[in-house]
């Protein structure tokens, strides 16, 4: 089975994730998608992450009824911070019956030649590429390993969602409904 892993923060989840994800599962190659709840981002700053067992419950709950898309802890048993040429080793061997793929925005693929050991990832592993405003021609775009897809494109980020929070508007339909529950519950990102 062909599996895209979607890493990312997810703080919170929200429909552009989804959109994205729900793409990659049905109109490429892959068969599946895993959201890798990455409970820190080498390249973020950490005080700004909800707890981390809170965003895999959003993760869950955004994604309940989705055949083919499922959501991933594994990087919650590895090594702090995580790095994806880890975690993909980690996989590879944990799961030998499945091929494993990236997910990546372009604004990433346009700064991969700085993460960890980027040359054995695109040696090893194919790249799915979805548009980000601002990053059309990225250096390694034409890389044999790297596939540029027509994911629908939407301005909505978490950092958005989290600030409207914090500012009392309603976010409702930029989450799923359980996902806007939860964070209502829990009182998230009201500061």
């Amino acid at each position: 089975m062909k599996i895209g892993l979607f890493f990312g923060s997810f703080n919170p989840i929200h429909i552009g994730h989804l959109i994205i994800a729900n793409y990659m599962a049905n109109y490429t190659e892959l068969d599946k998608v895993w959201l890798v709840v990455s409970p820190q981002n080498p390249f973020k700053k950490y005080g700004d992450l909800v707890n981390t067992y809170d965003r895999l419950e959003m993760a869950k709950l955004a994604t309940d009824n989705s055949d083919s898309i499922k959501v991933s802890d594994v990087e919650l048993k590895l090594p702090q911070p995580s790095y994806t040429i880890d975690t993909l080793t980690y996989l590879k061997e944990k799961y030998p019956q499945h091929e494993f793929a990236i997910i990546m925005g372009s604004d990433n693929l346009a700064s991969l030649h700085k993460w960890k050991n980027y040359k054995l990832i695109l040696r090893d592993y194919r790249v799915f590429v979805y548009p980000r405003p601002g990053y059309e021609n990225a250096e390694l775009a034409s890389h044999p390993s790297v596939t540029i897809t027509m994911t629908p494109q939407m301005e909505l980020s978490a950092t958005f969602i989290r600030k409207s929070l914090a500012e009392g508007k309603n976010i409702q339909y930029f989450v799923p409904d359980p996902v806007l529950q939860f964070i209502d519950s829990k009182s998230l990102y009201k500061h």
